[in-house]
């Protein structure tokens, strides 16, 4: 009985973890135990494409100096440069405005 009870919670453990590490955004986007904040970022790469979006996956600055990745979709493509304030969930994006540059935090 043990050994069955050791495996099922083996597994379990296994299964949640990859649940988390492949769908991190939908995992923090209704975790109860995660605050939305806003964090700034300075478009620098490249889009990927997304079911006819683009998909930004960055490392910004939150408004405490802590580096924090978001990941947001767009409609349109970004110029390099731009400045955008996310308002996060963990790595979910909840909403995004675009933001001039004496608006970013200083770091």
């Amino acid at each position: 009985m043990k050994k069955k009870m050791f495996i099922f919670s083996l597994i379990s453990l296994v299964f949640i973890a990859s649940a988390y590490l492949f769908f991190r955004e939908t995992v923090d986007r209704y975790n109860p135990l995660i605050e939305a904040e806003y964090v700034y970022v300075e478009i620098q790469g490249e889009p990927e494409e997304d079911n006819e979006r683009y998909k930004y996956s960055m490392q910004g600055v939150t408004e405490g100096n802590e580096t924090k990745r978001v990941v947001f979709t767009t409609s349109t493509p970004l110029d390099h440069g731009t400045y955008v304030r996310v308002l996060a969930k963990g790595t979910y994006a909840e909403e995004y405005e675009f933001i001039e540059e004496e608006h970013m935090p200083v770091h």
